[in-house]
């Protein structure tokens, strides 16, 4: 008997309970983002998962509720709630988000409704910078708060890095480049194309996977170094064609 995952016995639970708490009323569960392409780290990444509906109405929200708040309470990031139809129609406005479904994806269960779904370019670019733009100033936001806590500054760059990653991933997509899926390779693609190295980016995916901490001294520098290469990030795709 092959033994589960920890990952695979969360997934088969969710979807149990939203089978349970929805009914009929459920029509697909699909997990994307990095537990679908196997770039998942337990303590550092996220479990994106979309739950399309037949409808979403207060009373649906009221039965998923326990559903929600037990998934959301080891701080996992809300279920992306959209009825069938919203997921046919939202394309330019989740470009970002149906782009890296279309890519990779698991169907938890129900139809996938991704599959001969065409996405929307029309916002793409803009979205991307905009996204960049506001982690960017979240970042820099957040790191305020926290420039005298050596171990709570290098968490905040620790949990940036996958958004960013993800980002970048698009950044090159948008530049014509081949789809990469690990962070690693995104990273090495970016260096490519900004035509500079990212080391504060390496660095910072060197510690999230070997939890490995530098000084406090370093950390501030790590930082300094973060903020260029994200700024670089940004006039990149600033620069595309628009």
């Amino acid at each position: 008997m092959v033994r589960k995952t920890a990952l695979e016995r969360i997934l088969s639970e969710l979807v149990e309970r939203l089978k349970s708490a929805l009914a009929d009323q459920l029509v697909t569960v699909i997990l994307y983002g990095s537990a679908a392409v196997g770039d998942w780290n337990k303590d550092n990444s996220d479990l994106n998962v979309l739950c399309a509906l037949d409808r979403i109405s207060p009373q649906e929200l009221i039965k998923a509720e326990p559903v929600v708040s037990w998934w959301r309470k080891p701080g996992r990031p809300p279920l992306l709630l959209l009825t069938a139809e919203e997921v046919r129609t939202s394309t330019d406005c989740f470009a970002i988000e149906f782009h890296d479904m279309k890519k990779f994806r698991r169907v938890l269960f129900g139809p996938d409704l991704i599959e001969d779904l065409t996405v929307d370019n029309t916002f793409y670019r803009a979205q991307v910078e905009h996204e960049l733009r506001s982690k960017q100033i979240r970042l820099r936001q957040k790191a305020a708060e926290v420039l005298s806590k050596p171990e709570r500054l290098l968490q905040l760059l620790v949990d940036s890095i996958s958004t960013f990653s993800v980002l970048g991933r698009h950044a090159l997509l948008l530049s014509g480049d081949e789809a990469r899926w690990t962070k690693a390779e995104v990273v090495a693609g970016l260096e490519a194309a900004l035509g500079r190295p990212l080391s504060a980016f390496n660095e910072i995916l060197a510690v999230r996977e070997s939890g490995k901490q530098p000084g406090g001294a370093a950390i501030t520098s790590l930082l300094e170094r973060y903020l260029v290469e994200t700024d670089a990030l940004v006039r990149f795709v600033d620069a595309l064609a628009k």
